[in-house]
């Protein structure tokens, strides 16, 4: 072998620069800086990164570049990776992309670079169609680079509209997200946040006792428990970041990689013709008596398992995903246990927003009705409930999904209409045989047809309650609907997961036509 060919050390000159840029781009903040993240709680990005994603999976681009800022004494400073960790690796075996922003460098700030690695990979996972996960970790902009943080910021928002109902997207706050910077996570699919160490706000409390008078802290002012009970911003808790992670590896395997495919099967370990006794005895009970809608998604779903999503915000509606034989269905529910199930703004809202993700994503979806209405108040009306409440129509009647309803016990008024109804165009529509479906409860209905009655009885009561029971066995039962077709069957309660399974099997290659049109006008 010629003497210029002969293979150099592992020290020579070009080597030996390759290795010390490696080196000096992933320090981090140094020693100090990361003693006070782990201070916090908090791990540091590479670290959260092996522990999100399968392991020797990541493969790190743009580790190299740097700022080109050199005012305000940025010149001087080595930003080691500009503040963010950027690549693509796998979840459970299937491609992501991430970006980790490292709180050690500058408190993540986002500059110009900053934002153009995190553009560049977010453009990598819409080229290569999947997921795309950002851990959060930044005091905001990066005041030094000016304008050019806010256009960094701005590119971000325009590509997380872009991949919006594309490619699923997924946001981690590890720390501090504040200002602007919030509003990437808002515009994203599923936003998880620690207790105790994440907070989102758009200003904080130093501004907003200046400005309003009010007075509050982090916490209480954008901490986990706000925006996952409050807001609604927020759709998991998680207890550490590793119970954060794992959450998001769990979501990943209910999710298609993007939208031209459907979400992935997994082998059944369930019998698909098992029966409940325990729905048979929900049936049962005296209409008035509550029970958990939890207990009736365990008895239906594999494996009595079910991922919820946002658990802790309008609780009057239960949204989530389930298997029926191995494959993913998103689930909808009315929750007898808070407001009676009743529709509010919130609830229209977090059901509107998951129907329409699940629609986007081929994910078929099962309806659970338990509803006696629209919830009545000033506050209802005032705060926009006819428009607010319309998101929820709007998103069912939109979806063309396969769609299967139960109406479990009361679907009453317009209510009835928007949870998935035949109406507007539910595919296969059961009932359990306590079902009552009506314009209104039989006590309100018989005060208004029969007012005048009544008043004139020599025993007012006696004939209100006969009234009452006469009127709940002619229109509130689900035999009315069924006669006329709104329902296609009425089944046994104890059936209801073997209907279900067998149902989302025949619509399993249900297509429709699009009416031709850029985009509809979602009551916002």
């Amino acid at each position: 072998m010629a003497d210029n060919l002969k293979p150099k050390s592992i020290f020579s000159s070009k080597t030996a620069g390759l290795l010390d840029r490696r080196k000096r781009a992933t320090a981090g903040g140094g020693p100090e800086k990361e003693q006070q993240q782990r201070a916090q709680g908090k791990l540091l990005a590479r670290e959260r990164l092996e522990l999100l994603l399968d392991d020797d999976s990541f493969e790190e681009i743009d580790l190299l570049v740097e700022k080109r800022s050199k005012e305000f004494g940025l010149g001087e400073k080595h930003l080691p990776a500009d503040g963010v960790v950027a690549g693509f690796g796998r979840v459970n075996g299937r491609g992501v992309c991430v970006f980790s922003q490292d709180f050690t460098v500058m408190g993540g700030s986002l500059g110009l670079a900053h934002a153009q690695k995190i553009c560049k990979v977010m453009d990598l996972a819409m080229a290569a169609g999947v997921p795309m996960i950002g851990l959060c970790d930044s005091g905001g902009a990066r005041i030094q680079e000016g304008v050019e943080s806010l256009g960094g910021y701005a590119e971000i928002f325009y590509r997380n509209v872009q991949a919006s109902g594309s490619i699923p997207q997924i946001s981690a706050i590890l720390g501090p997200c504040a200002g602007g910077a919030v509003y990437s996570p808002a515009l994203t699919d599923f936003v998880f946040m620690i207790e105790g160490t994440s907070h989102m706000f758009i200003t904080g409390p130093d501004v907003i006792k200046s400005a309003t008078g009010e007075s509050c802290d982090f916490e209480s002012l954008g901490g986990a428990q706000t925006h996952s009970a409050k807001s609604g911003v927020c759709h998991f808790i998680a207890g550490s970041e590793q119970d954060c992670f794992r959450q998001i590896r769990e979501l990943i395997d209910y999710l298609p990689q993007n939208c031209r495919e459907k979400p992935a099967a997994v082998m059944p370990s369930d019998d698909p013709n098992r029966k409940s006794e325990v729905l048979d005895q929900i049936v049962e009970m005296e209409a008035k008596k509550s029970y958990k809608i939890h207990d009736v998604i365990w008895e239906i779903a594999d494996g009595h398992q079910f991922f919820e999503v946002h658990r802790h915000f309008a609780r009057n509606i239960v949204v989530g995903f389930i298997r029926l034989n191995g494959e993913t269905v998103g689930l909808v529910a009315n929750n007898p246990s808070v407001l009676s199930g009743a529709l509010d703004i919130g609830a229209s809202e977090k059901g509107g927003r998951f129907v329409r993700f699940c629609d986007a994503f081929k994910i078929p979806l099962l309806t659970l009705v338990d509803v006696p209405g629209y919830w009545p108040g000033l506050e209802q009306e005032w705060g926009g409930i006819i428009r607010k409440g319309a998101k929820l129509l709007y998103a069912y009647c939109e979806a063309t999904v396969p769609k299967v309803t139960v109406v479990l016990r009361k679907a009453y008024g317009g209510a009835y209409d928007v949870m998935s109804s035949k109406h507007i165009r539910g595919d296969i529509n059961y009932a359990w045989p306590c079902a009552e479906i009506a314009v209104m409860g039989p006590q309100g209905a018989v005060d208004i047809l029969f007012r005048s009655e009544i008043k004139k009885s020599s025993e007012p009561a006696t004939l209100r309650e006969k009234l009452i029971e006469d009127y709940r066995l002619k229109f509130a039962s689900p035999y009315q609907a069924a006669e006329r077709g709104y329902i296609d069957e009425v089944i046994m309660a104890s059936e209801t997961r073997q209907k279900l399974i067998r149902a989302f099997q025949f619509l399993k290659n249900k297509r429709t036509d699009p009416i031709p049109k850029k985009h509809g006008n979602i009551p916002l």
